[in-house]
């Protein structure tokens, strides 16, 4: 699939309808896209390769697009495998290619592949420039966005941002969803750990005057970038985007299950007007740990097991830890049948997280939910929905 983004910047990159995992994680039901650009002056230049998983028709829209001419540089945004797993096949086309990188592009490089960088390279640092004729690069370093090697280059003269992984989603470019719901997914379960170099890559941005945005995945931004530049300002932030409660279960024959809807029905009646309820066995693990991070509150409930809590709460409650959840509210909900552990586990978890309230009281099922619970119920729905 070819886009003209201009005149001179053509989109050379493809979609990959075929994958089943992204980062062999996170499922993506409607593909992913791999993207590169080529910007045609005087001297041409590619910003970025593709998946090798998408070589062959990149290949042929790098040539369609080229009509004869050779790539003279070829920028390094990001060295992860889908987005420079095609750099090998790239300098077997053409040899004489100059790739472009910063210093941490280049000692990581033969990481990956085997050829020689002699004679090859171009090393940028922070605010350096590259002509190419009518069009002016610049460069600027984006390290732990979300790799060590990451910049983002600027080109001046129609005012485009090559933003490597910053504002890009899950879907191929033809997909429909809102853009919002899977950049959030990808987000939070891809760069949502480096809040603070996503905060300083915003101040460097804007400071630049930005017309376009060209993520590495997901579709160009040429309107209304305040809102997304703003949802990234909000998530690198960790400030919650909505008002809301997240309930996430863990039920092992559907006792806790029942506990934890009834909890969600009780915050709706007392006014909570967005309940997500969540059953971490069966949910997509990537979509919910996004909602935690939207929503502004969350209610933990599990049962025990082995002494600990069930073990698809201990992976959530470890992804948001490695993700740096922070600045929440959140209740517990536990159920034990004769030795209630699962509470213990989730607070102390949870007590290795940045600013982040647990209510009481802690309500403590046994079994089933029986109406003895339902005042430690009642009285923890009052502290979510009032918190």
């Amino acid at each position: 699939m070819n886009t003209t983004i201009s005149d001179a910047i053509r989109y050379v990159g493809v979609d990959d309808k075929t994958i089943d995992l992204f980062e062999s994680q996170y499922i993506v039901p409607d593909g992913v896209s791999y993207n590169s650009y080529l910007i045609l002056d005087e001297k041409t230049a590619l910003m970025d390769t593709v998946d090798a998983r998408g070589m062959s028709a990149w290949e042929e829209n790098v040539k369609a697009e080229l009509s004869g001419r050779k790539p003279d540089y070829l920028v390094i945004s990001h060295l992860e495998p889908d987005h420079a797993g095609s750099i090998g096949r790239l300098l077997e086309l053409y040899p004489k290619v100059t790739l472009v990188g910063n210093a941490k592009t280049f000692a990581m490089l033969p990481q990956f592949f085997d050829f020689s960088l002699e004679g090859r390279t171009l090393t940028v640092k922070e605010g350096d420039t590259l002509s190419l004729g009518t069009h002016t690069l610049q460069f600027f370093m984006a390290p732990m966005v979300h790799w060590p090697e990451v910049m983002v280059t600027y080109e001046s003269s129609e005012k485009v941002l090559f933003s490597a992984d910053g504002f890009g989603k899950f879907g191929a470019l033809d997909s429909e969803e809102d853009w919002a719901c899977e950049a959030r997914r990808y987000y939070f379960n891809i760069v949502g750990k480096y809040g603070a170099p996503v905060q300083a890559l915003l101040k460097k941005a804007a400071g630049l005057s930005i017309e376009t945005i060209c993520p590495l995945h997901g579709p160009v931004l040429n309107e209304n970038l305040s809102y997304y530049i703003g949802l990234y300002d909000t998530w690198s932030s960790y400030r919650p985007e909505d008002e809301g409660v997240l309930v996430a279960y863990a039920s092992i024959h559907g006792n806790t299950k029942k506990a934890a809807e009834k909890l969600a029905e009780l915050l709706r009646e007392k006014g909570v007007e967005k309940v997500v309820v969540s059953d971490l066995a069966r949910e997509d693990m990537a979509e919910v740990v996004e909602d935690a991070f939207r929503y502004d509150r969350m209610v933990l409930a599990a049962a025990s097991y082995d002494g600990g809590v069930f073990p698809c709460m201990h992976d959530f409650l470890h992804h948001l830890q490695s993700k740096t959840y922070q600045n929440r509210t959140v209740g517990i909900l536990e159920n034990g049948s004769w030795g209630p552990t699962a509470a213990k586990v989730m607070k102390g978890m949870l007590e290795s997280m940045k600013n982040v309230t647990i209510l009481e009281p802690t309500v403590t099922i046994k079994s089933t939910l029986k109406e003895e619970n339902m005042p430690d119920l009642e009285k923890l729905a009052d502290a979510v929905a009032n918190a």
